[in-house]
């Protein structure tokens, strides 16, 4: 009943061979991996005006349009830098990758542990504003508007369950036709204000000027503007997920983002000097505009529903990108393995799960309020920006390879740039919330490390040595057949087998290939190490080890004759701690509840203590 059920949610599984037709060109490419950055334009500006109206009054409007060319700036010089991450880097995972090998692990962790924060609240931010947008248009539902947030989320992350390319197509259309929209909207509100001569009158009254711009002001509201670059990241991060060639593809995407983000939140931005819109907790800056600019007609409401949907979509961006960075970390062994391994539908199913587990919670918390989730927000952004650019600065100064200079400036004054923001960030907006990022990504960098000892400890306590042999003088003259189900060659397997050995002469290992390189490595520790039994290798399309497990069971040719009992060998890890047990793939319990069902199969579960 679960199977049909999730099989009619998320479709059908697929192999292993069909993940190539998974990837992204540049046409898809573009609203899964840029959404955020696109969308973000859609409230960033009244970030800016928060700082500023309740100070200058009118005079707000002038200096925000300054700090949006800072922030357009800004944008610039770190898509310049990240045109070189992804030459550099093409294997993805953009700051962890970058910091953890020019910088070292802890700055790796550092700026993993920042993404992971920054991706878990785009998702959050993106709903909660989308929400906002269909509450601005309909204000009756404001009551309502966790409870919608909610099940937004609940359908992006179906969606993405579904793999790559199916979200692509369902959450790709609705980014374009934002883009078009606020294209639409720019032009039409230029067009009508300085060639037919229509005045605006702003929809509330503007708060009288109270003081003079300062440095520290505009500094506060650039670095409030400064959400308009969240997503830039996820280009980098998601190489993998690009056809070949993937880096060009890659560095398209970039610079396509760049040229929007340049023109619509420019745009609207200028827009925002002439309408003179006002922040408002029920009526976004961005409904005001478009309403003043075309009423409350279709146009409105097509631009109302356009900013919602991208809104929502903007979260795609996280979808995309933190579960590859969590099976890159998984595979580095400081996140847990289970989050290296591609589910169902070839996504990292695990790492989506999380995420939208992880946003849910923060909807709820914060009352799915865009306001009081922004202050926690950029300080993970800006945090990895600066130790990317550093680490690309160190890169470069180190290799000195053709044009090093050229390079190593960029990436340096990009280095400079996010420093100062990231500072400015954290002073500005720590009172308001920014306090709680500077404490979980440290213990988020804690229990990263804590994790990386663990498999380290278990590693080298199930390591085995070529002394250590298996008990041959054992064997039995029982000829029931034995099948010792292998992972890896180590000391848990040759317990295993010396358990099988004192059961039958007839002993096999088993080992179902998922993944091509740990299959050939394997092989050749098999070969060097000669434990004197059969190893039989069974490929899995669908990344699935019982199936060709009951398969080989059930093949009169290679297993038992009809109606014997087979004894199946499983090895298990016994830890002292819980937590140390959702650190390692629980594979062997599902493994056991289905051979139970099989009367002529046997299950023997062989522990293996891990000693602290």
């Amino acid at each position: 009943m679960f199977s049909k059920i999730r099989e009619l949610l998320i479709g059908k599984t697929l192999k292993t061979e069909e993940l190539a037709g998974e990837k992204l060109n540049v046409f898809w490419g573009l609203p899964i991996l840029s959404s955020d950055a696109v969308s973000s334009v859609a409230y960033a500006g009244e970030e800016i005006l928060y700082v500023l109206i309740g100070v200058l009054g009118l005079l707000a409007y002038k200096y925000m349009f300054y700090a949006a060319l800072c922030v357009v700036i800004l944008l610039i010089i770190l898509v310049l830098s990240y045109r070189q991450t992804i030459d550099s880097y093409p294997c993805g995972g953009g700051s962890y990758i970058v910091a953890k090998d020019n910088l070292g692990v802890i700055p790796g962790l550092t700026a993993g542990a920042s993404l992971t924060v920054d991706y878990v609240l785009t998702v959050a931010v993106s709903i909660s504003a989308g929400t906002a947008a269909i509450t601005s248009a309909m204000p009756s539902l404001l009551n309502h508007k966790v409870a919608i947030a909610l099940i937004m989320l609940l359908l992006l992350t179906i969606g993405n369950l579904r793999g790559v390319k199916e979200s692509s197509k369902l959450f790709g259309v609705p980014t374009y036709l934002f883009i078009v929209s606020c294209v639409v909207l720019i032009l039409t509100g230029i067009i009508r204000h300085f060639i037919f001569g229509y005045s605006p009158v702003p929809m509330y009254q503007i708060p009288k000027q109270i003081g003079d711009i300062t440095l520290f002001l505009f500094l506060r509201a650039f670095a409030s503007g400064c959400t308009a670059l969240s997503g830039v990241e996820a280009v980098s991060n998601g190489i993998p997920n690009f056809k070949e060639p993937s880096q060009k593809n890659a560095k398209a995407v970039l610079a396509l983002l760049a040229c929007l983000v340049l023109f619509i939140f420019g745009g609207l931005s200028f827009l925002a000097t002439i309408y003179h819109p006002l922040p408002d907790m029920n009526v976004t800056v961005f409904a005001q505009i478009a309403q003043q600019v075309f009423g409350k007609g279709i146009m409105f409401y097509i631009i109302q529903i356009t900013t919602a949907f991208v809104l929502v979509m903007a979260a795609n961006t996280a979808y995309a990108g933190l579960p590859l960075l969590l099976s890159l970390m998984g595979q580095d062994g400081y996140v847990p393995r289970q989050f290296s391994q591609r589910g169902k539908r070839l996504s990292f199913s695990n790492g989506i799960i999380l995420l939208a587990v992880a946003a849910g919670l923060l909807i709820i918390v914060f009352k799915g309020d865009t306001h009081l989730l922004l202050p926690l927000y950029a300080v993970g952004v800006f945090l990895s920006f600066t130790l990317s650019q550093v680490g690309m600065f160190l890169r470069w100064e180190r290799s000195r390879t053709t044009g090093w200079k050229h390079k190593a400036f960029i990436n340096g004054l990009g280095a400079i740039v996010t420093f100062i923001t990231v500072i400015l960030i954290g002073i500005t907006k720590f009172s308001k919330g920014a306090w709680l990022v500077f404490i979980i990504i440290p213990l988020l960098v804690y229990f990263m490390v804590k994790i990386k000892n663990h498999y380290n400890h278990v590693v080298e306590q199930i390591k085995l040595s070529n002394y250590q042999r298996p008990n041959v003088g054992m064997k039995t003259n029982n000829d029931q057949h034995v099948i010792i189900l292998l992972g890896t060659l180590n000391k848990s397997f040759l317990k295993s087998l010396n358990c099988a050995n004192s059961l039958s002469q007839n002993v096999v290992a088993f080992h179902v290939s998922i993944d091509p390189e740990v299959t050939e490595k394997l092989k050749r520790k098999w070969k060097e190490y000669n434990p004197g039994i059969p190893l039989i290798i069974e490929h899995s399309a669908y990344r699935d080890v019982l199936g060709p497990l009951i398969d080989f069971i059930e093949s009169e040719d290679r297993a038992s004759k009809h109606g014997e009992t087979v004894t199946v060998v499983l090895s298990q890890f016994v830890i002292t701690k819980w937590w140390h047990n959702m650190l390692h793939n629980q594979t062997g319990y599902f493994i056991k509840s289905m051979l139970y069902k099989n009367r002529n199969v046997a299950v023997l579960t062989v522990p293996y203590i891990i000693k602290e």
